[in-house]
């Protein structure tokens, strides 16, 4: 005889919460159904996509992938996750492991962290020499040129998120089980070593963002609205068929803004208290 199930009982809190997360997804449905107008578009005109999703642990970046990949043809469009470099690997031209990764015609692959790895967290934790890292930034703007040049609509996103939202949401994925699996050496760590991080992405913004290649700055603190900025970002990339002219495709300035204009907030930070802002 099967046993009755416990009746759960929310408070208004948790009713409120639900209601809200509810209305949060129903919000980005007509742009996820966009995402596939999207992704047909570039398989009939034979385009393929890249997008790069970095920025500082626990930000944002692994929620924001799965609303793009909800309803996406997952042969079409894949998500890209490298780990440490084998000793293959390490031998290799840096750029290697990455480009044979890279879509073909009609695809779109989302880098759950990229080629900016080397920018970023092995500069940090010494993963590289630091003539291996200034090789780096000096090469990577015309290696993105070439892909361009190559056909490839290359998207670079970073999910800026603030000490304490990162803080809080560590201390969240230790008490919660569902979530403990997230955390890395490397995430327990992020918070001692947020100074660094912030100097190593005012390098990267400066030597990387062009004209051609631009760094979208996405703030992260609210996931929803980074989610559904990230989305837009994608949709307003190409003018494909059949968008719906019902739709906001605006991008919230308060969430996004261009690498060029966060270099400059982050120059007039650091005039005025001696260090950069998030």
């Amino acid at each position: 005889m099967s046993k009755k199930r416990k009746k759960v009982t929310l408070t208004t809190k948790e009713q409120t919460k639900a209601i809200r997360k509810f209305l949060e997804v129903e919000e980005l449905k007509p742009y996820q159904a966009e995402l596939i107008k999207l992704q047909k578009f570039l398989e009939k005109t034979n385009k393929k996509m890249i997008v790069l999703f970095e920025g500082r642990d626990a930000a944002g970046k692994g929620g924001a992938i799965k609303r793009v990949m909800e309803y996406q043809n997952n042969t079409r469009t894949r998500v890209v996750a490298l780990g440490k470099p084998t000793e293959k690997e390490v031998g290799q031209l840096y750029f290697q492991k990455y480009i044979q990764h890279f879509p073909t015609n009609g695809e779109i692959v989302l880098f759950d962290r990229s080629w900016y790895n080397r920018a970023m967290v092995e500069k940090v934790f010494g993963f590289c020499t630091q003539a291996e890292y200034d090789h780096f930034m000096k090469v990577c703007p015309k290696q993105e040129k070439i892909f361009i040049d190559d056909n490839i609509i290359l998207l670079k996103f970073y999910f800026s998120v603030s000490k304490k939202e990162q803080a809080r949401r560590f201390k969240k994925r230790k008490t919660n089980p569902l979530k403990q699996w997230k955390l890395s050496e490397i995430d327990l760590q992020a918070q001692d070593k947020w100074n660094d991080f912030t100097k190593v992405k005012y390098k990267m913004l400066k030597k990387t963002h062009t004209n051609l290649t631009p760094w979208h700055v996405i703030r992260s603190n609210d996931k929803h609205k980074a989610r559904l900025t990230t989305i837009k970002l994608m949709l307003n990339s190409i003018d494909y068929e059949g968008r719906n002219k019902d739709l906001d495709f605006s991008i919230d300035t308060n969430i996004c803004i261009r690498g060029s204009r966060e270099i400059e907030l982050m120059e007039a930070e650091a005039s005025k208290i001696g260090v950069y802002p998030n």
